[in-house]
């Protein structure tokens, strides 16, 4: 069975649609108005192989904050929504990615219990901040949505678009390992029988 889903959120503010496949090549058509997001979600997509069609309309001209959250919360509802009940995935996700001088680390828990843990390294002067972008309140929007528990810890880097860039990557391979078929696991992968 094909694990898809398409889905869409319009309000006064956005108006954002997602269509994802878990069991893809890699294929991402993004725009959201936010060019350096858009270079991001690809690289969530290329490194997890998930095919993402993701269009957004926002109101820019206020800032990026409301379009950002609302793709967020898209995605987790349809990484959600892909994943049905959940049935015969690891459930766990980990990958360490560098980039250049930044290293990213990332571990999921697809348990249904949603939780986030960020921590970048402080913006020394002269770098793009990485803060700039609403990257806490993208991924918090996310796994509240996609009921997901994810911890990214980036112990060192000095240039911003290096530690995002590794950030994303890490959190497409490990999202691609936690909802992997493992045909060891029957029905879902907990000692209480749900999640």
């Amino acid at each position: 069975m094909e694990r898809k889903c398409e889905t869409e959120r319009k309000t006064r503010e956005t108006a954002v649609t997602v269509s994802l496949t878990l069991d893809g090549e890699g294929r991402a058509e993004i725009t959201t108005g936010v060019p350096f997001f858009d270079h991001m979600l690809t690289l969530f997509a290329v490194h997890g192989f998930f095919n993402l069609a993701l269009r957004a309309r926002g109101d820019l001209e206020v800032d990026q904050h409301h379009t950002v959250e609302d793709v967020g919360i898209v995605l987790g509802e349809a990484i959600d929504r892909a994943l049905g009940e959940r049935l015969g995935i690891r459930r766990y996700g980990y990958a360490v990615t560098p980039m250049d001088e930044a290293l990213a680390v990332v571990a999921i828990d697809l348990s249904r219990r949603p939780f986030l843990v960020l921590q970048l390294p402080d913006a020394p002067p002269g770098w793009e901040d990485p803060r700039t972008l609403p990257v806490e309140e993208f991924f918090r929007a996310l796994v509240n949505r996609a009921g997901m528990n994810l911890h990214i810890g980036v112990p060192y880097g000095r240039n911003g678009h290096h530690i995002l860039e590794a950030v994303f990557k890490s959190f497409g391979r490990a999202l691609s390992q936690a909802v992997e078929p493992d045909p060891r696991v029957r029905g879902v992968r907990s000692s209480k029988g749900v999640l």
